[in-house]
């Protein structure tokens, strides 16, 4: 083997910790090729780890020993002090979660935006994850894909650079328990390593597998191992799921020690009898040897085989969203018993052919400089494993957030939006909070007023002012004050409705111009009416007869007409309307108003003022009292005067008016004849309170 010293750095050393043995890798990149320089396997002497978890974490510390020594044996002694591990899937928790921001306006996205966007979907899915989950148990987060971006609403595949009101992202991320973490690190601790990266062993063999070109297809990989089957579905160029079945290949080996009496090593080696062999001869515990052949073995783990591939297929379409995948392709030492993927292909509803062991056919770009080493599903995930280093170099790491010393995962992008996380802050005590907004409808559409936006979180790195994206390392100080949020939104009626126009009618032949007003609920409101949520609002362009009747202080006359037709106290009436009623002292007071109102210097500005209402209320009291100190006759007159033809004689009143007559005519009032009605004295038109004299010719009729 050529010196050491020629390969470049780094030099990556890859450790697959896995429930039967344990991988070493060692190898570099050079270009869109990985070269293998060191490869070691080390099988676990008892059951240290089961189901991918260690059980004896100083019995795998020893192991890791053992193979580390090996491998800088294999180096000519160079020394291995970083190592790139991957955590079983047996314990792994996913979760989906909605990340979306709005800016107060259009914004060009930047890569700091879609990073906190990916953080508030991790904190969501870590959220929704715990709900399902319910317990005590700290989780980190190990791994994130982003399923779909959008853009305004719409699914976009990149974000940067586009402009937009609003941004959103559904993350897929995964997580692991913590003392899953702390037992790998403890192992690898033992043996003098520093983890330089950690990564899940389903993510790791996706890296190998399955390229990305392949990832537009709906896809499943199976990484069969000794104590799990790893599950991961790509759909549309992106992972959506990962998943894990606690059934592998041990499950195997199991049923062989009872099948057949032997201890678990003999057990193994029966399982891995290759089918081109003739007989394969073994030692019971008895001592007493035996003969098979492939075929009845096979045969003895048929039921057991069907078994983890009918679970494993409910799986992968559970994982797919209730449908079979496209392909699967399998991976791992388990996933080489024969029958495996004939029955998975079966369970699947897949043509034999499109369920495939993957091995020699993905490691075209892997070269392999170590004695006796073959290209074999077997590596696909150690590789994968020292190949996720040059992606993204992560470990934990911990920092100081308001005093408390934080447990991170790094990524190699930790930001203090990360650290504020793991702190236990959410998102909502570290963006600006706007205040409560304001809803109201106006005239039937819906409207709203913003609340005020808050003051954003305060932080400070190592004693310096910094913002919510800046990059953290291992030991740095942080402090936060947590965002505040901004006022609710409040606004009085006269801030969202122009009540600043008038409204003018025509009574008894005289113009009256009203106030605007708007109802709010059902009720008039004044422009100073401080809004409510909810609140319903109608800007008014008319009145009712009783709204007009209560404006003017008067009671409603008997008779009222509304151009011509007789009016009911709901009866709107609108700009221009021409109103009239019959009812001498009514008509007296509404035409006394009338004249105050219209004869008025500097009159009052209106808009809006339903206060108004209230102010002629009060003067109703001191008209009542003029209108008791009005002259009234102290001696009865006798009067006659023709009406449309009929002499007619007035009497009991020392003077006479023009709606008299109707005391004494039959005059049909409350028929309505026309739009207008025609009142004369000796061919001249007259008012309801215009003078009668003697011999008066009288004129009433309606006119179309």
């Amino acid at each position: 083997m050529a010196s050491l010293t020629k390969y470049p750095e780094p030099l990556v050393f890859g450790l697959d910790i896995g429930t039967r043995s344990i991988v070493g890798t060692v190898g570099y990149r050079e270009g869109k090729q990985f070269n293998i320089v060191a490869q070691s396997v080390k099988f676990h002497d008892s059951r240290v780890m089961l189901d991918g978890q260690i059980h004896d974490i100083n019995k795998v510390g020893e192991e890791i020993v053992y193979v580390k020594e090996n491998l800088e044996q294999q180096l000519q002694g160079r020394k291995l002090r970083e190592v790139c591990i991957a955590a079983a899937g047996r314990v792994l928790k996913t979760a989906v979660g909605k990340g979306y921001y709005e800016f107060s306006e259009n914004t060009v996205v930047n890569r700091e935006y879609i990073h906190s966007l990916e953080s508030v979907g991790v904190e969501q899915a870590h959220e929704n994850m715990m709900k399902e989950n319910d317990t005590d148990i700290k989780f980190f987060c190990v791994g994130y894909t982003v399923i779909k971006y959008y853009l305004n609403g719409y699914e976009i595949s990149n974000l940067e650079g586009h402009k937009a009101h609003n941004i959103g992202a559904d993350v897929l991320a995964t997580f692991l328990p913590e003392e899953v973490v702390d037992g790998l690190y403890a192992a690898v601790a033992a043996a003098d390593l520093t983890i330089s990266n950690m990564t899940l062993e389903p993510i790791a063999a996706i890296q190998v597998a399955i390229p990305e070109n392949y990832r537009l297809l709906n896809i499943a990989l199976i990484d069969v191992g000794a104590g799990t089957s790893d599950i991961c579905i790509t759909k549309d160029g992106s992972i959506i799921g990962y998943g894990m079945l606690p059934k592998a290949g041990d499950k195997i080996t199991e049923n062989l020690i009872q099948e057949y009496l032997v201890d678990f090593a003999t057990a193994e080696k029966i399982k891995m009898i290759g089918p081109n062999r003739k007989t394969f001869t073994y030692k019971d515990i008895m001592g007493i040897s035996h003969k098979i052949t492939p075929k009845e073995v096979y045969d003895k783990v048929e039921s057991i085989v069907s078994e983890i591939a009918k679970d494993t297929a409910d799986k992968i379409i559970e994982l797919n969203g209730g449908k079979p995948v496209s392909a699967a392709f399998v991976v791992g030492g388990g996933g080489k018993i024969p029958l495996y993927t004939a029955r998975l292909a079966e369970y699947l509803d897949l043509p034999l052919e499109r369920v495939a062991l993957r091995g020699e056919e993905v490691l075209g770009f892997v070269n392999i400089f170590v004695e006796g080493v073959k290209k074999d599903p077997l590596l696909v995930t150690p590789i994968g494993i020292c190949l996720n280093f040059y992606e993204q170099k992560n470990n934990f790491i911990f920092v100081s957030v308001n005093g408390d010393r934080i447990k991170l995962y790094n990524n190699d992008k930790l930001t203090v939006f990360d650290a504020a996380l793991g702190y236990g802050l959410s998102s909502e005590d570290l963006f600006p909070k706007r205040g409560n907004d304001l809803h109201y409808t106006l005239n039937h559409k819906q409207k709203f007023i913003r609340g005020a936006a808050g003051e954003a979180a305060m932080i400070k790195l190592n004693d310096k002012e910094v913002g919510m994206n800046h990059m953290i390392e291992a030991s740095d100080k942080i402090e936060i004050n947590a965002s505040t949020k901004g006022e609710d939104a409040k606004a009085v009626l006269g801030e969202v409705v122009d009540l600043s126009s008038v409204i003018t009618f025509e009574i008894n032949n005289v113009l009256l111009s009203c106030p605007r007003y708007a109802s709010v609920n059902g009720r008039l409101e004044s422009e100073f009416y401080e809004l409510n949520e909810g609140d319903q609002i109608e800007l008014l362009n008319y009145y009712t007869l009783s709204q007009l009747m209560q404006f003017m202080d008067i009671e409603t006359p008997h008779e009222v007409f509304v151009n011509g037709a007789r009016a009911l106290a709901d009866t709107k009436i609108y700009e221009n309307f021409k109103v009239a009623w019959i009812d001498r002292e009514e008509i007296y007071k509404a035409e006394k108003f009338v004249v105050e109102e219209t004869e008025k210097e500097d009159k009052e500005n209106s808009s809006g003022n339903i206060s108004k209402l209230n102010a002629v209320q009060e003067k109703a009291a001191a008209k009542e009292e003029k209108d008791s100190s009005l002259p009234k006759p102290n001696e009865s007159v006798t009067m006659h005067v023709i009406v449309n033809g009929t002499p007619i004689t007035l009497d009991g009143k020392g003077e006479y008016v023009f709606v008299d007559v109707f005391d004494k005519y039959d005059f049909d009032l409350k028929t309505v004849g026309g739009m207008d009605l025609v009142q004369k004295v000796d061919g001249m038109d007259v008012q309801h309170f215009s003078p009668l004299h003697e011999g008066a010719v009288v004129e009433i009729y309606w006119k179309d």
